[in-house]
């Protein structure tokens, strides 16, 4: 039998250390399992009969849309919850245990009180992606199985829970959809209806991007800074991208004081970093 107590010690050595530990004596953090069992009842909510085993009856729809959203509403309580007691515990924000309990409430019913708002703005993003791709035969199939559908939902789930200044939550939302989906979407960034990312691979949406409406963009595009200088951290470091614009695959747009004009076609494999005039069309030479 090998013997490993003296790797233990050294193991435990390292916890002292350099920390990296989640003491649940101090704080307890959401899960990552957790928060992706939110997320699967949040899209069962957005999407029903969609993911169980089968189709959902009218009849009972009422009620289970009720089970559904009370059992998911006491989980994210719980999580947002233990969100804001550990940035209390940073001392970023001041939360005593029933302030902190309070306020996930509050979070929470305006969540959803907004989730029928949530679901007209995807009921757009749905269609455009049918009306954009020649290949996609019905809706039910972008539901059921395009990634660019399903990081987009993700986004605006954690997009809400980002501007109401949820700790955690939002960032662990967006990696659950980039880590299926090969597109990164910051929380941050803000990103308006008719969105549209077809294939998807790859690309990657940074946090103070802003998109306008009726945007569509390929695989492999990125909406990045000029600059990774924390100093940077609260300033807009990424492009704004007026409506109706469509980026090729590969295009990758730079700067916060970068704008693509409304209209405009950014071509594959562009690299850009100054603004562009509305109706342009950029290609490479």
């Amino acid at each position: 039998m090998i013997k490993l107590d003296t790797h233990i010690e050294a193991l435990l050595v390292t916890y002292d250390t350099h920390d990296m530990v989640n003491h649940s004596g101090d704080v307890d953090l959401p899960s990552r399992v957790s928060v992706e069992q939110i997320l699967a009842g949040l899209d069962e909510l957005l999407f029903p009969g969609f993911r169980e085993n089968s189709g959902l009856y009218k009849n009972n729809l009422r009620l289970i849309t009720s089970e559904k959203v009370y059992g998911i509403a006491r989980k994210l309580i719980r999580k947002i919850e233990k969100s804001l007691a550990f940035s209390a515990h940073l001392g970023v924000l001041s939360c005593e245990y029933y302030d902190c309990h309070a306020s996930a409430e509050n979070i929470v019913e305006t969540f959803f009180q907004e989730l029928p708002e949530l679901r007209r703005v995807l009921s757009h993003d749905l269609k455009v992606a049918f009306n954009s791709d020649p290949s996609a035969k019905h809706m039910e199939e972008i539901i059921l199985s395009y990634p660019g559908f399903q990081a987009i939902v993700i986004h605006r789930l954690a997009h809400f829970f980002w501007e109401a200044k949820v700790p955690l939550i939002p960032r662990m939302m967006s990696e659950v959809a980039h880590s299926r989906t090969g597109i990164y979407i910051h929380p941050g960034a803000r990103i308006g209806e008719s969105f549209f990312i077809d294939h998807g691979t790859g690309v990657v949406i940074g946090e103070t991007t802003i998109i306008g409406k009726n945007v569509k963009i390929y695989q492999g595009v990125s909406l990045g800074a000029l600059s990774a200088k924390k100093e940077d951290s609260n300033r807009k470091r990424h492009p704004t991208i007026e409506d109706d614009v469509t980026i090729y695959a590969g295009a990758t747009i730079l700067g916060g004081e970068t704008v693509i004009g409304k209209g405009s076609i950014i071509g594959g494999n562009t690299w850009i970093t100054k603004s562009v005039p509305a109706n342009s069309i950029i290609q490479l030479e």
